[in-house]
């Protein structure tokens, strides 16, 4: 019996550590990020059409595994307030809803900064689904928006909705029906500075605040700190 129990043991000991190299803990610097993933994400240039017009750059990182799908899209605010500026100026004479004003910003650029979460969220809103959970989060103590949505086909979608420094980070995980939640990927996002070091908070970094720096950021809690459960594996850093 005990030579069972033994054999069983290190069967169980082996598999472990196979199941979490599935998955490869992803990191961007360029983009300020780390996710894990099922493999090695492909990223692809894209845009972003903003609540309020505005066309921003922004660039997707996207893995499958079967007929899981896993995505994060990084959308680049930086340039917004120039774009409300040019805006500002083009406005025909009276047009407020362009001009803008000293609280909203030129071109209202800055109640479309402070609008982002919840204009990223409404986009899964108009999905033919229903939502089983909304609420107010956060990863490593960066505010954000929690969604999860059960499809038409009774596909499973988690999402996770994040703004930092001035970048809008939209995560999503698919699953079809009956396999494992995706909580995994949601939960593993976390924040790199420019040097690839991670960034964690030691209180709520609210973009609307910090990133619109109306006030300095929350004091940071050692070099880094994880937000949620992470995968084996390692992954590249991208420049």
């Amino acid at each position: 019996m005990r030579a069972i129990m033994l054999v069983l043991t290190l069967a169980l000991s082996m598999a472990v550590p196979a199941l979490a190299q599935e998955w490869v803990e992803f990191q961007s610097v360029q983009d300020g990020f780390k996710a894990v993933f099922p493999s090695q994400p492909t990223v692809a240039q894209s845009t972003w059409t903003s609540e309020y017009g505005y066309t921003l750059p922004a660039r997707v990182y996207s893995a499958e595994r079967g007929r899981e799908r896993y995505s994060v899209t990084i959308v680049d605010y930086g340039p917004i307030e120039q774009q409300g500026i040019a805006r500002r100026k083009a406005c025909p004479a009276g047009a407020e809803t362009c001009i803008g004003s000293d609280i909203g910003g030129e071109g209202h650029w800055k109640h479309d900064v402070r609008g982002a979460l919840v204009y990223a969220i409404s986009k899964f809103l108009e999905r033919k689904a229903t939502v089983t959970r909304y609420n107010w989060g956060h990863q490593d103590l960066v505010e954000g928006h929690q969604l999860q949505l059960t499809n038409a086909d009774r596909s499973r979608t988690f999402a996770f909705v994040g703004m930092h420094e001035m970048r809008l980070y939209v995560l999503e995980g698919t699953v079809p029906q009956g396999n494992p939640e995706p909580g995994l990927f949601q939960q593993s996002m976390g924040w790199l500075d420019s040097n690839g070091s991670g960034v964690r908070y030691q209180t709520i970094y609210a973009n609307q605040f910090h990133g619109l720096k109306q006030m300095p950021p929350p004091a940071r809690a050692g070099r880094g700190g994880g937000g949620g459960r992470r995968g084996g594996g390692a992954g590249s850093v991208q420049p």
